[in-house]
């Protein structure tokens, strides 16, 4: 097997893995393709692989919901400062000196596995929506620009917010949807998107699908709470790895 092969069914692999995470818990391909790819690349490549299938599978995500005009118009302002703040942030994960986004990463998994072993959950009232709304997407826009990972502290604050079920999962889409999109343009202003990449991302996005479908049948056989524990278990183990290794 030559090591173009090689390389490309490894990326095939992840996001096989990564789309079955996805279809299980309903997030998680970002994060665990991130990680993983970021095993044997630099965190600029493994993000310009991951933006097509991102961006298909959190739009098919978002698309499944019953009231996208209603969470956009309330969730709009979140949404700006994730925008804009990932741009602004795209820098330091396309920047050659990768280190920095390797311990970004690390430490935004990290930080996401922490959340999800200790259970950690936030309620959001309506007054304090107005301030931490656009707060909550500066800050994730941010670990996005430097990190390639979204979902720390958006995930969280939009479980807060107290939506039905399926309206959390469309919101999710959304923000994901958004965050993709400026870490996109963000890798494109800094010319960090080679044809490679691009062609390596198209090539990404059937593995997700067909794991976002083989996840959705792990998902009637097995607790989703037991693999969520699993998951957040061997997500701490990779971001531990992903820091030590960044370190001289």
């Amino acid at each position: 097997m030559t090591l173009l092969t090689s390389a490309t069914a490894y990326v095939a692999f992840i996001f096989l893995l990564a789309g079955a995470v996805k279809g299980v818990v309903g997030l998680g391909l970002p994060t665990v393709a991130m990680g993983l790819l970021s095993l044997v690349m630099p965190p600029a490549e493994a993000a310009a692989i991951l933006l097509l299938p991102s961006f298909i599978t959190n739009v098919w995500q978002l698309a499944e919901g019953p009231r996208l005009g209603n969470l956009v118009r309330r969730l709009w302002p979140t949404l700006l400062a994730i925008f804009i703040s990932t741009v602004l942030a795209s820098g330091v994960i396309a920047s050659t000196k990768s280190t920095v986004a390797s311990v970004a990463l690390g430490g935004a998994l990290l930080l996401y596995a922490a959340a999800g072993l200790c259970n950690f959950h936030i309620n959001v009232s309506p007054t304090s929506e107005r301030w931490a709304g656009p707060l909550v997407g500066a800050i994730t826009g941010f670990i996005t620009g430097a990190s390639g990972t979204f979902v720390i502290p958006a995930v969280p604050y939009l479980a807060g917010l107290g939506l039905p079920r399926d309206e959390l999962v469309q919101a999710l889409g959304v923000s994901f949807t958004v965050s993709t999109v400026a870490l996109a343009l963000g890798l494109l202003w800094h010319d960090a998107l080679e044809m490679n990449f691009v062609s390596n991302s198209v090539a990404a996005v059937v593995p997700a699908l067909l794991g976002m479908f083989l996840g959705g049948q792990i998902r009637r056989r097995v607790s989703p709470e037991r693999f969520r524990r699993w998951f957040f278990i061997g997500l701490s183990a990779l971001a531990v790895h992903l820091i030590l290794s960044a370190m001289p």
